[in-house]
């Protein structure tokens, strides 16, 4: 048995995605949704507006090796209207985002428009009404991940993020966890 302990969470909306916060706001934390042993962490972070697949571990190796390049990361994004080929092309190339007060370019990618609307449960928080027009859903896959970066690119392109859902990091899928579910596992083989 190993001496470490390894856990796929699918981390609801509002959810911050660490254990402490120090500010003095109050905040709903991942030590919430379950009884995690002692320093456990997540490898990498969703923010507090976004959704998905979020692994933890009490091993700061497979941290590392999960956060490689060489690892894909993607996700499922509802955007404000209806996307065009030509913005999705723009985002398999990469766009320009602000990142720490630089403008960056994002790393090619892979993107798609999806044909079905993901069959995620409602958000606690409504997004918005389709009378405000209409939205599409696309799959984002990125090997890197600036802060707010998915977001950021959809609205290079014209077409901001409505809700963003992280539906697979490596070979690990979040398949049919729910909001809030957490799942432990022997590891990951990303």
């Amino acid at each position: 048995m190993s001496l470490y302990r390894h856990f796929i969470i699918f981390k609801p909306y509002g959810y911050l995605s660490q254990f402490i916060y120090n500010l003095k706001r109050n905040k709903k934390l991942l030590g919430e949704l379950y009884d995690f042993p002692e320093f456990t962490m997540a490898i990498g972070r969703l923010d507090e507006d976004s959704e998905g697949m979020l692994l933890l571990t009490t091993d700061g190796m497979m941290s590392e090796a999960v956060r490689s390049r060489k690892v894909e990361k993607e996700y499922y994004v509802q955007v404000d209207g209806r996307i065009t080929e030509e913005a999705i092309e723009q985002l398999k190339k990469g766009v320009e985002i602000g990142f720490k007060g630089t403008r960056y370019t994002t790393l090619p990618c892979k993107a798609h428009i999806l044909q079905d609307e993901p069959d995620f449960p409602l958000r606690g928080r409504k997004i918005r009404d389709e009378r405000h027009g209409p939205t599409s859903w696309i799959s984002v896959t990125v090997t890197e991940g600036k802060f707010r970066q998915v977001r950021k690119m959809t609205a290079a392109v014209g077409f901001p993020t409505l809700r963003l859902v992280r539906v697979r990091i490596g070979n690990v899928h979040l398949g049919t966890l729910q909001p809030g579910e957490v799942m432990e596992v022997d590891g990951f083989d990303v």
